[in-house]
């Protein structure tokens, strides 16, 4: 979708921009997420984005098993519903709602995530999968991974 092919990167990042990185992916999958939104017409008129681009990023969001298209019954109309693998770009979505509000809120937090049982508010932190204590990104290195082919 960026038009742009990341083939020489060995590159997890990389390769998921290659699926959500254009400007409105994110964008409809954050409304089908947390908005609940499926339907075509719904989308559009939240995202005010034009028909074709809209129909493209779903074809495409079908074709990566991001959503799956289903036809209501007795009707024309079709509904797009988030996959598992659609469903786990909500931190995704989360993480870069944090960093707007930081960075780009000039006058404060436009939405806030909450948790539906209690009302808490939803925050995202780096846990270690060994310790379980709570890190800061300066502690955070890397290692090669069994992906890693020998280009770099």
């Amino acid at each position: 979708m960026l038009g742009n092919s990341y083939e020489g990167q060995v590159c997890s990042a990389a390769r998921s921009l290659e699926v959500v990185g254009e400007r409105w992916s994110l964008l409809i999958i954050r409304d089908a997420l947390f908005g609940g939104v499926t339907r075509f017409s719904d989308f559009l008129r939240r995202l005010g984005l034009a028909r074709n681009i809209l129909a493209a990023r779903l074809d495409g969001f079908v074709e990566a098993g991001i959503m799956e298209r289903f036809s209501l019954e007795g009707s024309a109309y079709q509904e797009y519903r988030l996959t598992e693998k659609g469903r786990d770009l909500g931190p995704v979505i989360i993480a870069l709602t944090d960093w707007g509000d930081r960075w780009a809120a000039p006058n404060g937090r436009p939405i806030i995530y909450r948790h539906v049982d209690c009302g808490g508010e939803v925050e995202q932190q780096l846990v270690c999968s060994h310790c379980r204590i709570v890190i800061e990104q300066d502690q955070v290195g890397i290692e090669l991974g069994p992906g890693m082919t020998g280009a770099a």
